[in-house]
């Protein structure tokens, strides 16, 4: 029997890197899912690859999905109602999407910011503000936000406005686990150092180096390795955990 056997999770931002491997490590531990992307067709790959999954592993995989902006109010509004609709219960949240710029500051716009903020941070209240009164109603729920070590500690891969948003991802986690404990909600953050996706493909040679040297246990992460810990943060094994930002870098940032 699974970690999440009977529960129902909405996963933000998992048609690709960690929020692929959450749906598939929730999937695998018997979570019903409602995946979400901006690309419909990426996503019904995604749930067509879980579904063979689950029958090669004997699994009765359920999964739905809702392709929309999560900076839009009504996109977190429509994953939420689409769990509900489909289990009958939300469980889970995890607030995975977010994009990341490097622009130099001087250099940024308006624009960027304002996109930055609203997709990494603004996204992710507007996700929890959905998916928390049904949480409430149970009186359990789970939400686990993926920030960043950038967030704790300047990063030379990213921005300032991606580092401001993702310290405000940890503040509201905070916040949000304060609040919401009387109901029974834990919520915690997961701050990644760096790890090996679409995004790390693009590094020259010499990044590399300059970035495996810095990381005591020798190695970049993985997608799996976020997923690991995102479904023991989201299992009753972690119940007694709330409001935390638990980092997983190697020992790259430690506090």
């Amino acid at each position: 029997m699974g970690l999440l056997e009977g529960k129902a999770a909405v996963i933000t931002g998992s048609s690709r890197g960690i929020g692929k491997a959450v749906a598939s490590a929730f999937a695998a531990h018997g979570a019903g899912l409602v995946i979400h992307g901006t690309n419909e067709a990426s996503l019904l790959a995604l749930k067509e690859s879980l579904t063979t999954e689950g029958d090669m592993l004997g699994l009765d995989i359920r999964c739905e999905y809702v392709a929309g902006d999560i900076g839009d109010i009504e996109t977190s509004r429509r994953l939420a109602e689409k769990c509900m609709s489909s289990f009958g219960r939300l469980d889970i949240l995890v607030n995975n999407a977010g994009i990341n710029t490097r622009t130099k500051f001087l250099d940024i716009e308006p624009e960027e910011w304002d996109k930055v903020i609203r997709t990494n941070l603004t996204g992710t209240f507007y996700m929890c503000k959905a998916a928390a009164p049904f949480m409430i109603e149970r009186h359990s729920g789970s939400i686990i936000n993926i920030s960043s070590s950038a967030g704790k500690t300047p990063h030379p891969n990213a921005s300032v406005c991606y580092g401001a948003s993702k310290g405000g991802v940890d503040a509201l986690t905070r916040k949000l686990a304060y609040d919401l404990a009387p109901s029974g909600i834990r919520v915690n953050s997961v701050c990644p150092g760096p790890v090996e996706t679409d995004m790390s493909l693009q590094w020259t040679e010499d990044y590399r180096a300059k970035i495996l040297g810095g990381i005591p246990l020798g190695r970049l992460g993985t997608p799996e390795d976020i997923a690991d810990l995102v479904v023991f943060l989201a299992s009753d094994l972690a119940g007694f955990i709330t409001g935390e930002s638990i980092n997983i870098n190697g020992g790259k940032y430690m506090n």
